[in-house]
């Protein structure tokens, strides 16, 4: 079949991002004597300079990582909810959801701590050398996509007349930036600096730095900063002003930790993934579900039948993610991957379009959902300002969600998938003094008492972020993700199913993609549409058509517009390593030899 790029296959180590700076720092820190694990770091730090619109300093990142030969792990590095964040204080504001922008709805950031423990556990490099990079770039300069400029001039009149500092850095003069023009954040690159000297004043051991570093952010300025930005009252999507509830006390009882990986096996692979406090394990119950069926391509396309098989699929695992997902102890994890459990649901599936929203009763459990939901889809408020709970703002099927993504392994066999999210510029104000925001990940708790995912101080989200690895034969093998909100565990079944099927890297990543919004989003205001399939017209109008046959409410997204994946994969037969990345908005790219 066609591809838009090369399969890249070497044997030194292979990168893969959803921007091209990105990937190639990753490169330049593995060419440099680095490993996956510093050139991971390297790319995450670059993206949250030359990717702004998508995430930042201040937000989030799940990281799935596997030492050369040894077992894959999970790094949290995705922040609680802050010790005022009670249901009572929110529902006493008079809300009936989260915010999905300003200051209510941000966590304790994680991305710094997330990145430091990754590169001080398992790195080689110093933190100036792998932050060297980013800084650079918001120094001197980087190319601001067209992608960026257009989230800035959606939100414009809420920076103007509500958002200062944020109209201040990313419009400078009270003008839009150009598109593709030279844009800067000395501010930022202030802030890493101090960060680094802290560190570096600890002495000349790598690992005294990183320490350092650590507590400079979560005990220091940036704490400090923090907590007195949080105190001021802006606007947000309810339509009024509020102050958050984030403090420094908050960001210095946090850190990153590790956790046990959720590894499901299927037959000579195994799909591994974190666990229910984030959306993963709907892709493991999605391939349960799909187990046995005929899922076929034709010249590198999905089948109307393999499209619909998926689809239903995905409606019974996202419905199952809404009733038993959440940062609690008491999900029914092991029964919800069971092969036992997708034989019964798989009998609701059938030849048409379900319109329903039908979790399951694992273990016999009944399931509980919120009232938001059980109110129906268009129940709920709508966003009162320019700024909406996701980072891509607008809410078309074919623009929904979206974040970066970076897939690195090297040619000792250690390989990471990190998904990086968060404090996108348009999620709350600019902190003036840091040159960055915080996220706004809090709007995915509900204020419903006794739900998984009800709100509470000292707890995790439940996350959209995704990444994901597979094993063959018990081995690290294949490193991938998408950035995209509810949509990346679809997509990334797409490219699993395609990769299964026979395609390459590239051509798994280049053939057609769709997504169902017929569940509830996981993003401020909370809407969905049941029945709605948006597909990527490269599958073709017979495919379209049969699919509208079928009940399927079909949204014709255009070409080339749904995911942004990235890959990497390794052969442990004969070493070698390979790579692809994702043509759609032109920014994503692999690099390796």
């Amino acid at each position: 079949m066609f591809t838009t790029r090369p399969e890249l296959v070497g044997t030194f180590g292979m990168v893969a991002s959803t921007h091209w700076l990105a990937s190639a720092a990753a490169m330049a820190v593995l060419e440099d004597g680095g490993n996956a694990f510093d050139g991971a770091v390297a790319a995450g730090f670059v993206l949250q300079v030359v990717e702004p619109h998508l995430n930042g300093p201040g937000g989030e990142v799940p990281i799935i990582f596997a030492p050369a030969g040894g077992n894959p792990r999970v790094l949290n590095g995705q922040g609680v909810a802050p010790a005022g964040a009670t249901i009572e204080h929110y529902t006493g504001l008079g809300l009936e959801l989260v915010p999905g922008s300003g200051l209510l709805a941000a966590t304790v950031p994680g991305a710094w701590d997330g990145w430091l423990t990754l590169l001080r556990d398992h790195g080689t490099k110093t933190l100036r050398e792998v932050l060297d990079k980013a800084i650079g770039y918001a120094r001197d300069g980087f190319p601001l996509v067209e992608r960026a400029v257009h989230t800035i001039s959606l939100v414009q009149d809420l920076f103007r007349d509500h958002w200062p500092s944020s109209a201040a850095q990313w419009m400078p003069g009270g003008v839009l930036p150009a598109p593709g023009g030279r844009f800067r954040n000395p501010k930022l690159a202030d802030t890493w600096e101090w960060l680094l000297a802290a560190g570096e004043a600890a002495g000349s051991d790598r690992e005294a730095q990183i320490e350092a570093a650590r507590r400079a952010w979560s005990q220091g300025f940036v704490a400090a900063q923090v907590d007195e930005f949080f105190r001021t009252e802006f606007r947000d999507d309810s339509g009024r002003d509020h102050a958050g509830v984030l403090t420094g006390a908050d960001m210095a009882g946090w850190e990153a930790s590790y956790e046990d990986a959720l590894i499901v096996d299927f037959d000579e692979w195994s799909l591994v993934k974190a666990g229910a406090w984030t959306q993963g394990p709907v892709l493991a119950q999605q391939l349960r579900l799909l187990e046995g069926h005929d899922l076929s391509y034709v010249d590198g396309k999905p089948t109307a039948e393999t499209i619909h098989l998926a689809v239903e699929a995905a409606k019974l695992a996202f419905a199952d993610r809404e009733a038993w997902y959440g940062d609690v102890n008491d999900v029914p994890l092991e029964t919800l991957v069971s092969r036992a459990y997708a034989d019964e649901r798989r009998k609701l599936i059938s030849d048409t379009a379900s319109m329903e929203l039908r979790p399951g009763s694992p273990n016999g459990r009944e399931p509980l959902l919120p009232n938001h939901i059980l109110r129906g889809a268009e129940a709920g408020p709508l966003a009162a300002t320019g700024a909406i709970g996701e980072p891509t703002v607008e809410r078309s099927g074919a623009t929904r969600g979206d974040t970066v993504h970076v897939d690195v392994v090297d040619r000792w066999g250690n390989m990471v998938s990190a998904t990086p999210s968060g404090g996108w510029l348009q999620s709350s104000p600019t902190i003036p003094s840091l040159g960055f925001c915080l996220g706004s990940r809090a709007q995915m708790f509900w204020l419903d008492e006794g739900l998984p995912n009800s709100l509470a101080p000292g707890k995790r989200p439940r996350i959209t972020l995704s990444p994901s690895m597979a094993l063959r034969n018990g081995e690290a093998a294949l490193a991938f993700g998408t950035p995209g909100g509810d949509q990346q565990d679809q997509w990334q079944l797409g490219f699993w199913l395609a990769h299964r099927a026979g395609l390459n890297l590239q051509e798994a990543i280049d053939s057609p993609m769709w997504h169902s919004n017929a569940f509830p989003s996981s993003f401020y205001p909370r809407a969905w549409t049941p029945g709605e399939l948006v597909v990527e017209s490269r599958a073709g109008v017979d495919v379209l058509d049969a699919l509208r046959s079928r009940g399927h409410q079909v949204v014709d997204a255009g070409e080339w517009t749904l995911g942004r994946m990235s890959a990497v994969a390794r052969d442990s037969a004969d070493g070698l390593l390979r790579a692809g990345a994702n043509p759609r908005g032109a920014q994503g790219y692999a690099a390796g030899r």
